[in-house]
């Protein structure tokens, strides 16, 4: 156990320590407010505040940990060994910056508090955030911090016995469109026939009509594939089902389908199921409700995990909802157009609600790419996109994080858009796993 004194014990404190030494680091922490107490101790301790007791281990805190509320924070990017870092405090303290500060502003999102420009979808854009603007986005910053704080005490306190966490893989797939054309209504399916048609897709008729007619299996329909290499690589893999009602940006197979409905009954038994609250649930509790009682309906057990459609939320107001319909792990952290640690992270943590000062129940899970990413907006072939994702998982694997995916049944088609992409999903369980 290390003994950590500071001035004053706010929930701020509390959440952002916990999070590092306990949660990333694997080290057990207390907290002392009285000096004669931290002097009389005798194993390893160190001390957050404005001014050093006298030569221990010291790290000189800002305010930011001991306000309330939201404002505007002046940040000014220094280097820390080649690794940006902020709230820069000198050379008086033995880590040369704020190390809690700098890690709390960015896993609770403090700059998405701040007004910002949204996207078309409502949503805040990764080229707004600080790890964009300086080039740390596809760095976990905040768990490299935490490794050479870690490497820092080791060198202080060489005789505490310091454990290591392991690195983790989770594959994460989100159904958007079970089927490309098999048990739409007949009203979607002529639709689709005739805009087609119109735009001399023909191949793409046949297609439709030999899904329909059951000459043909239809192309999205990759389940099998993606369980037998659940097995076979030994990949925890979590589906996130769309079945809300249909709109311009929802367009799954209807929920009342029993065809689809006896497809999500089936992968509860092979794999782990969550809920993927359609478009306009971001600020839609009622919605929401709704869609998690009819995926408990269909799976006949309580859904506790979810990721926003379109990646829609905004904070804290889609997380409160979440946590409202005991919804406790989330997988939307990350960003639609850019691969990278959107909260600079590689390790789940807690939300913390910055409008009521709690840790809150609801487990964040980062992602660190999706297919969609790499495929429409980067515009990578097959094989750049598995140099990304190579790159991305070493950073992950430095840490000894978890190495997060988010692929969608469809880019396993090697159709249309997804031509040339069906060996990826394996490739990269391949890189992430080995």
């Amino acid at each position: 156990m290390i003994l950590i004194y500071t001035h004053k014990v706010t929930p701020r404190v509390r959440y952002i320590f916990k999070h590092i030494f306990t949660r990333t680091l694997t080290i057990e922490i207390d907290f002392t407010t009285k000096v004669e107490e931290f002097v009389a101790f005798n194993g390893p301790k160190l001390s957050y505040t404005n001014v050093a007791l006298g030569n221990e281990f010291f790290i000189k805190s800002t305010d930011l940990l001991f306000q309330q509320g939201v404002s505007d924070v002046e940040i000014s990017i220094s280097k820390w060994d080649n690794i940006p870092c902020f709230f820069f405090q000198g050379s008086k303290s033995t880590i040369p910056f704020d190390i809690f500060s700098a890690s709390f502003y960015l896993i609770t999102r403090y700059e998405e508090y701040l007004p910002h420009i949204k996207d078309q979808h409502g949503r805040f854009t990764a080229k707004q955030s600080l790890a964009y603007e300086h080039g740390f986005l596809e760095k976990p910053v905040v768990d490299i911090w935490a490794f050479k704080l870690k490497k820092a005490l080791q060198e202080r306190f060489p005789d505490y016995k310091y454990e290591e966490r392991k690195y983790q893989y989770m594959s994460t797939i989100d159904i958007d469109n079970a089927f490309a054309y098999k048990y739409k209504s007949i009203i979607r399916s002529v639709g689709g026939i005739l805009k087609d048609i119109y735009k001399l897709n023909i191949l793409n008729v046949i297609d439709r009509i030999a899904v329909r007619f059951n000459l043909r299996k239809d192309p999205f329909n990759t389940f099998e594939e993606i369980i037998n290499y659940k097995k076979k690589y030994d990949v925890r893999t979590i589906f996130f089902f769309l079945i809300g009602d249909y709109t311009t940006f929802d367009t799954n197979v209807s929920a009342s389908k029993s065809k689809f409905r006896l497809l999500i009954k089936d992968m509860v038994d092979y794999a782990r199921v969550g809920l993927h609250p359609s478009y306009y649930t971001m600020n839609d509790n009622v919605k929401l409700k709704e869609e998690k009682q009819r995926m408990e309906g269909i799976t006949n057990m309580p859904i506790f995990r979810s990721r926003q459609h379109y990646l829609r939320f905004s904070l804290p107001d889609t997380y409160q909802n979440l946590i409202d319909l005991e919804i406790t792990e989330d997988y939307s952290m990350g960003y639609a157009s850019h691969t990278g640690f959107r909260a600079s992270t590689c390790t789940p943590f807690y939300f913390y609600d910055l409008d009521f000062e709690i840790q809150t129940p609801l487990k964040i899970f980062p992602f660190a790419l999706m297919d969609t990413t790499l495929n429409d907006y980067m515009k990578l072939t097959p094989k750049q996109s598995l140099g990304k994702i190579s790159e991305l998982k070493r950073e992950v694997k430095k840490v000894n994080g978890t190495f997060i995916t988010l692929f969608h049944n469809e880019s396993l088609s090697d159709y249309l858009r997804w031509k040339g992409w069906k060996r990826v999903y394996e490739s990269m369980l391949k890189i992430a796993t080995n």
